[in-house]
């Protein structure tokens, strides 16, 4: 059980405390309620964008780095879908730093030429390296428009094309700033050895003064249900050949969520795993083999991935693939295979909970889905869980006209 107090400023800023007096430190979560999600479809990658122009200076604090450094301290953000998160962890004597710092930003950053250029060349070689230039990095540039026609999650964080940062205006950085990076859009954490009066008064000190702006409302258009498969075949300059099937599921806050979270660990958790023993150890026809789940706060996606061994076919790699998520539809899920996953999903649970980073993280994330309190509710969520339910909400998703499939193929000269 993890223990916590909230309060909001007047101006809108949800602030969560969590006192741990067994660290020394003291770390500070930032969570902006804005990710690729929000962005418009002809200026994408707008939120990572401002994930490294967050770092590029204040008004009042030309380089962020450097004094929290004199201090001892780290810090680090990440963008994805649906939010954009930066966290700090210093000294508990030093902790007013990451109030003054954090304030002051979200107040007023510092929109110069040279700080958009820099910010937008980064980004723009992020791109090139992470997802164009590396074998198989540009997957979910592929992926996910096949899967989603209608629903922003159609474009990866990084971006649809370079050209979006590329061009992107000063007028048009300082709108999306306006509208998302202000208190009413933010939840603030603050963990670790402090005492919440000095937390009250801090967060009025550096951010009561931040003027209130309307919380952002969204109409973002629900993704049509889907009616028949979906399959593209590229043919890359890659090592291996490598299949990708996915398929539609339900949003972070349904209940299915968490039962294709135990479906995944059943399936790729582990050298004891389904997909692992059968198609990795014993037929020997993938090198590797994953199943996850994308996570995200809209309707999601249930993922097999898999590189295939010299030689297998790939209509060979995706009947096996079938005939293992297929088989929670057909046969009976025994208890113990079940309970196994379950314990090993307590433990992560649990480990996760003893850092005290970990803990800010996590309340920010849980308070976003309606309160921070589920996080004492998930192991619960999990325990409940039968067989039975596993196989409901497997016959309700798993279905081939619910499926998108990509095939990522050696090219003719190297295979």
């Amino acid at each position: 059980m993890i223990k916590f107090e909230r309060f909001t400023l007047p101006n809108g800023l949800k602030v969560i405390y969590h006192q741990d007096k067994s660290t020394p430190l003291v770390c500070m979560n930032i969570l902006y309620d804005v990710g690729a999600r929000d962005e418009h479809h002809e200026h994408t990658g707008f939120a990572h964008l401002f994930e490294h122009l967050m770092f590029g200076g204040s008004v009042n604090i030309p380089n962020y780095d450097e004094p929290l450094q004199m201090v001892g301290g780290e810090n680090n953000a990440f963008t994805n879908n649906d939010i954009t998160n930066y966290y700090l962890t210093l000294p508990a004597d030093n902790a007013e730093t990451a109030f003054w710092l954090e304030s002051d930003r979200m107040l007023s950053l510092a929109f110069t030429p040279k700080s958009l250029e820099v910010q937008r060349q980064v980004v723009i070689e992020e791109f090139k390296q992470r997802y164009l230039n590396q074998p198989y990095g540009d997957v979910w540039l592929l992926l996910k428009p096949l899967a989603y026609k209608v629903h922003p999650y159609q474009w990866n964080t990084i971006g649809k094309e370079i050209s979006h940062i590329e061009n992107a205006s000063m007028d048009e950085v300082k709108d999306f700033f306006k509208r998302f990076y202000h208190p009413a859009n933010a939840i603030m954490v603050v963990a670790g050895n402090i005492e919440l009066e000095q937390v009250k008064l801090w967060s009025e000190k550096w951010f009561g003064s931040i003027p209130a702006l309307p919380k952002n409302q969204r109409n973002i258009p629900a993704e049509p249900p889907q009616t028949e498969a979906r399959r593209l075949v590229v043919l890359k300059d890659v090592p291996a050949n490598s299949i990708y099937k996915a398929w539609h599921i339900c949003d972070r806050n349904d209940k299915s969520y968490h039962h294709f979270d135990l479906i995944s660990d059943i399936l790729s958790n582990g050298k004891s795993s389904r997909l692992y023993l059968n198609l990795v150890k014993e037929k020997k026809l993938f090198t590797e083999i994953n199943a996850y789940v994308s996570g995200d706060l809209d309707k999601g996606l249930f993922v097999v991935s898999g590189k295939l061994t010299a030689g297998t076919k790939i209509e060979e790699a995706e009947k096996e693939i079938d005939a293992a998520v297929y088989q929670f539809v057909k046969e009976k899920l025994e208890d113990n295979e079940l309970q196994k996953v379950k314990n090993k999903v307590e433990s992560v649970l649990n480990f996760s909970n003893t850092n005290v980073l970990n803990k800010a993280m996590n309340l920010a994330y849980y308070e976003l889905l309606g309160d921070a309190d589920l996080l004492n509710k998930e192991e619960e969520n999990y325990a409940c869980i039968t067989a039975e339910d596993i196989i409901t909400t497997a016959k309700k998703y798993f279905t081939e006209n619910n499926a998108v499939i990509l095939h990522y193929l050696m090219n003719e000269a190297q295979a």
